[in-house]
């Protein structure tokens, strides 16, 4: 089965790197795009088949290496 797992910083934290981004769009003269937050996004294959013990082992790898919990946010889908 395949994973996907999108790690987002939390609304309310700083994102030096989103506006570093955003500076860098506008100095590029690309018009019309505020407001950028930059993330991680992994795809994993999974032996697991059964949907709900494949999602457990995700919320794993998220709470223990993926994502810091405290700043960020995680969103898993399966394929």
């Amino acid at each position: 089965m395949k994973a996907r797992v999108t790690v987002t910083l939390k609304t309310g934290v700083l994102d030096p790197q989103g506006k570093a981004i955003e500076g860098a769009l506008k100095s590029l003269d690309v018009q019309g795009i505020s407001e950028v937050r930059q993330g991680k996004f992994f795809e994993l294959e999974i032996s697991e088949t059964d949907e709900a013990k494949a999602t457990a082992i995700l919320r794993d790898a998220c709470e223990k290496l993926l994502a810091n919990t405290v700043i960020e946010n995680y969103r898993i889908d399966l394929a």
